[in-house]
């Protein structure tokens, strides 16, 4: 299981357009980097450094097929997170009764001054 400290610094290190749109096309297998500069808009150093440091995390490796480098997905929970980020809520949580916007209710805890 990972640590708190673990879980904040995953979302630390994919919270970035450009590494969340690779790691949604490794979802999909395997990629080389001009691979990503066919959709990136990024130059391939700033693909190399995003690969970089997905890979220094363990969140993606790779392996050599001749002088390229083809990149792959080692952590199982990208794919949920990435799916989870996709889904489209209609509305958002109800306010709780003791709401100051709903005007009713009461705090259910106790009350510290």
């Amino acid at each position: 299981m990972r640590s708190l400290g673990q879980r904040a610094e995953l979302l630390r290190v994919i919270a970035h357009p450009a590494r969340i749109r690779i790691l949604e096309e490794l979802t999909k297998g395997v990629k080389c980097v001009s691979d990503f500069e066919e959709f990136l808009e990024i130059s391939q150093p700033n693909i190399s450094q995003h690969l970089s440091l997905l890979r220094n995390h363990g969140i993606i490796d790779y392996y050599m097929d001749g002088r390229l480098r083809c990149y792959f997905l080692v952590d199982p929970v990208i794919p949920d997170i990435l799916k989870l980020l996709e889904q489209d809520y209609s509305e958002s949580l109800p306010a709780p009764a003791c709401c100051p916007v709903t005007k009713k209710g009461k705090y259910p805890g106790e009350m510290r001054r």
